[in-house]
């Protein structure tokens, strides 16, 4: 079997593989706070006997886009963006500590502040719970005060601070969840200068029309190597047919 084969074979399933992280990008186009993932492949020599004559496609670890979406107004007490740099720190289904930029918040029946996709949102100590209020308000700091039931219009309580985050991106990697963990499965230290925007969501970072465009250029890749290797299977035939008349 000619070794080309390999060239094209794994050329085309690397570009099937790109093809799914852009498809999963632009499926969450209009997703809060979505980070667009990158993928990347290189070409490397095929050692063995005799000299290194083929190559084959390698994917390398995937990386996660950290370019900055756009802040969008809402008008939602509850919703909020992250100014600049940094992260809201939530909690992982499986009790790990994670990173989002997801800032659509929601409150459950017993209180607790958690994001769109139902993850509890980090404080100083655990999952922020907050008492029955009457009216909420949100600091630039995260901190979160409330006015409780019976209180004065101008009594307002702190009860807990929104953890907000700034590992660097070396330190992340993304999850199969769409969050952000440290590499060394570790927590992160609450960043005090950090702040953030109520009534504002942030909205994806990807772009739709350089992703199309890629989408493109990576289907004519995938239908190069798909006729590399119908002519390598015309030129085995060929050498095959050649062979049995000598």
């Amino acid at each position: 079997m000619d070794k080309a084969l390999y060239i094209s074979m794994t050329g085309a399933s690397q570009t099937m593989r790109a093809q799914a992280v852009h498809a999963n990008n632009l499926a969450n186009a209009s997703t809060t706070g979505f980070q667009a993932d990158l993928a990347q492949a290189r070409a490397m020599a095929v050692y063995g006997d005799g000299l290194p004559s083929r190559v084959y496609s390698m994917t390398e670890n995937p990386g996660t886009d950290f370019a900055r979406g756009q802040l969008q107004q809402t008008g939602n007490d509850l919703d909020m963006a992250i100014r600049g740099e940094g992260f809201f720190a939530v909690q992982a289904p499986d009790g790990s500590e994670a990173y989002t930029r997801a800032g659509d918040l929601e409150l459950t029946v017993f209180g607790e502040l958690v994001t769109g996709s139902g993850l509890p949102v980090l404080g100083n100590n655990g999952p922020v719970v907050l008492p029955p209020f009457e009216s909420i308000e949100f600091g630039e700091d995260g901190t979160v005060s409330v006015r409780e039931l019976g209180q004065g219009a101008q009594v307002l309580a702190a009860i807990d601070r929104i953890k907000l985050v700034n590992p660097g991106a070396q330190d992340l990697i993304k999850g199969a969840d769409g969050l952000l963990r440290r590499r060394d499965g570790g927590e992160s230290v609450a960043d005090a200068g950090l702040q953030m925007a109520s009534g504002f969501l942030e909205s994806s970072n990807v772009n739709v029309v350089d992703s199309m465009v890629e989408m493109m250029s990576l289907a004519r890749a995938y239908e190069m190597n798909v006729k590399l290797i119908q002519t390598v299977q015309q030129n085995s035939e060929t050498s095959a047919r050649l062979l049995q008349i000598q």
